[in-house]
This record gives structure tokens, C-alpha cells and sequence, in this order.
């Protein structure tokens, strides 16, 4: 399933394999805003980078300009 999220007034694809995507997106939403606050630099890099997301079970491809920022987090 894709859907969109909306981070920095920019809408970014989110393609969902889970069996409850609401569950998967809401913590997608919380833990984004989290590491956007007390996350590493490289981690902030590849948020304010974003250009998708892919969450397949727990874990969450995000997907960033550079491919070298690319990075997986967990959801739960």
C-alpha cells in the first residue's frame, strides 16, 4: 500500500507491507519526530533528506537523497 506523509511542508511516499498500516504509521510519526529532536546527526541528515519511506513488518527503509544517508529503524 502507498501512502503520503507531509514532513517539512513536503509530501513524502510511504509504501506499506504490514498487515495494520495505521499501527505502522503512527510510529512512523512518532519515532521520525523523536530522532528528529535527540536523534545522531546522521540520522537527522537522512530525515531532513527524505524522499521515502518503505516499512516492511517493524523496520522502516528510510530512503534520502544521497544513498550513502540512506538508513533502517525500528518502528517498535
Amino acid at each position: 500500500m502507498r501512502t503520503f506523509i507531509s514532513l517539512h511542508d513536503r509530501p513524502i511516499p510511504v509504501y506499506v507491507q504490514d498487515a495494520n498500516p495505521k499501527k505502522a504509521l503512527e510510529a512512523l510519526g512518532e519515532v521520525l519526530n523523536r530522532k528528529l529532536a535527540t536523534g545522531k546527526a546522521a540520522l537527522r541528515r537522512c530525515i531532513q533528506s527524505l524522499i521515502s519511506v518503505e516499512i516492511v513488518g517493524s523496520e522502516a527503509t528510510l530512503h534520502a537523497l544521497r544513498e550513502h544517508d540512506t538508513r533502517t529503524i525500528s518502528l517498535y
